[in-house]
């Protein structure tokens, strides 16, 4: 019953200090705590699946691997192909690009991590099926009502409680088993199918990894990178972040395999993860296979190795050393898998997809995560859904290209099914599409999307080729919309004065979308605002912008 006093010190916690900023993690860390409460054994070795080509096929001849490498909360600026921070250099990141294709306009699905997944995994919006919320935990409802007054940034906008309760729990909010995943997808096709990391689509009634098409998955069950008392992982507190301080209580390091008992993993989690990954693929050189590969990093709480820590001893300010260390570990991991690739003979063959669920975040504490963009995670702006796109398959695609019309995460479910000859469901919309023929150019009379759309009950947003409509319409309160010129400023002057006829055709296009989405499986919870411009370390400013979420 420990997890129950620790919810109650949360509650207390966020009574005191009146601060919600951080949903996604919170409730991620309150739903996984209360696994991670059971006993944690010592590691256990997992014994990969081997296995051979029922055709006998040579790697050259099979239908092409498939590995899908997802970051968490990666900010754009973080990696050093794409900006000027001098912090975070990832070389081997940056050489899949050079050796691939660069979508400069990739989105993923949503402003926080949960929906962005479901949209991976199905090739749909989420909220096509109820998924539009990131999963809240039974019990945390009464928190929501200690919030609002008790601000202690007196700019904020109160936050606003929704006093319907979910009928769920939170491990059965998730991505329903009537979705076919694309490791389904895969598995009817004859690939073996291994998700290793992080899953946040379910737990019960059918949604877990290991239920949901992959025949093994090594499940990230809780939130640390490493024991507290590991002489060899660096911490970085933040104190002027609430939800923080929680989590370095709440969370634990733990994995499971398939479902089984929790154990301790042997070492740094990014390392972990990437040493079972090069092990995936040497147990599968002979058969086709699809790799998800959902790293942690470099989500909070912000954990290094100390080797990775010591190899930045020019990063004078601790956190930012700390973030660049984990970005160190996350990109030498792709190095790796790309090197194991390459040793069994696979990588001319192998459709390789890199990713982030979502923008950089603003409770780090390090303002330029997201440059040049604007805003950050749980926000709709580009720097909470501009996300690093890539894709290398020497076999069928070009090198060192770059493709510049805006493409979704659903894209990545459409393209790999395309690359596997697997046919696309036909009793549901498909919302992605095979960016094969695009990049390729046999498709060239069109993009690939006229619009995307994007939601999280008050904010919502819409985008063509060149206009962004942007929408914070919290309930009770005034609504605001920006209108953007992407080709322009950017997001940094809204032109909406000077362009009505533009921002009636995209709210008309908005309407559409909604009135085609399902209803919610689960209620959200609370609708907050957050500032636009400075990240949580800084304090707000009477000119700084809000924009409201839900979740």
């Amino acid at each position: 019953m420990r997890w129950i006093v620790r919810v109650a010190v949360l509650v207390v916690v966020l009574a005191g200090i009146g601060w919600l900023f951080r949903v996604e993690l919170a409730l991620f860390g309150i739903g996984q705590m209360m696994a991670s409460r059971m006993e944690i054994g010592p590691n256990q070795e997992i014994n990969w699946s081997t296995g051979v080509d029922p055709q006998g096929r040579s790697a050259q001849d099979r239908p092409p691997n498939i590995v899908l490498i997802l970051a968490d909360d990666l900010g754009w600026n973080d990696l050093s192909m794409n900006g000027s921070n001098p912090t975070t250099q990832t070389p081997h990141i940056d050489a899949l690009a050079a050796e691939g294709l660069t979508f400069s306009q990739g989105y993923a699905a949503n402003g926080t991590c949960a929906p962005s997944r479901a949209a991976l995994m199905s090739g749909r919006y989420g909220t096509r099926f109820g998924f539009e919320f990131t999963p809240t935990p039974t019990g945390f409802m009464p928190i929501v009502g200690l919030v609002g007054s008790t601000m202690d940034r007196p700019l904020l906008p109160p936050a606003i409680s929704n006093s319907q309760q979910a009928n769920l729990s939170f491990n059965e909010m998730g991505m329903p088993p009537s979705e076919i995943t694309l490791a389904e997808l895969l598995a009817d096709q004859g690939y073996h199918t291994v998700h290793i990391g992080k899953w946040h689509l379910g737990q019960e009634n059918g949604m877990a990894a290991h239920d949901q098409g992959f025949a093994e998955s090594l499940l990230m069950a809780s939130g640390l990178y490493g024991n507290l008392d590991d002489d060899e992982v660096v911490q970085a507190r933040q104190d002027f972040d609430p939800i923080d301080r929680f989590l370095w209580e709440a969370l634990s390091f733990a994995a499971s395999f398939n479902g089984g008992p929790l154990f301790e993993p042997p070492k740094y989690l990014t390392d972990y993860y990437t040493d079972q990954a090069v092990k995936v693929i040497e147990a599968n050189k002979d058969r086709p296979f699809f790799l998800y590969l959902a790293h942690w990093a470099p989500h909070t709480p912000l954990q290094a190795s100390r080797a990775d820590y010591d190899a930045l001893a020019d990063i004078e300010l601790h956190r930012e050393r700390v973030y660049a260390a984990m970005i160190r570990a996350l990109d030498r991991g792709v190095g790796r898998v790309m090197d194991a690739l390459k040793s069994n003979g696979l990588d001319e063959n192998t459709l390789v997809m890199f990713t982030s669920d979502n923008g950089g975040a603003g409770y780090i504490g390090l303002p330029d995560v997201n440059e040049p963009y604007r805003g950050w995670k749980i926000t709709l702006f580009e720097g909470g859904i501009r996300v690093p796109f890539l894709a290398r398959w020497p076999a069928r695609l070009p090198a060192g290209e770059t493709y510049d019309a805006p493409v979704h995460h659903f894209d990545m479910y459409a393209t790999a099914a395309a690359a596997a000859e697997a046919e696309l469901p036909k009793d549901r919309d498909i919302d992605g599409v095979d960016l094969t023929s695009y990049v390729t150019g046999v498709d060239t009379t069109q993009a690939p999307h006229e619009y995307l759309f994007f939601r999280s009950g008050a904010a919502q947003a819409v985008r063509d080729a060149r206009w962004k409509l942007m929408v914070s319409a919290p309930p009770g309160q005034p609504r605001k919309e920006w209108l953007f010129d992407l080709q322009a400023e950017g997001e940094w002057r809204d032109v909406m004065p000077e362009q009505p006829e533009v921002a009636e055709r995209l709210r008309l296009a908005l309407a559409g979308h909604n009135s085609e989405q399902a209803e919610s499986l689960w209620p959200w919870v609370s609708t907050i605002a957050n500032n636009v411009d400075r990240d949580l370390s800084q304090p707000d400013q009477p000119q700084d912008e809000f924009a409201y979420w839900s979740n």
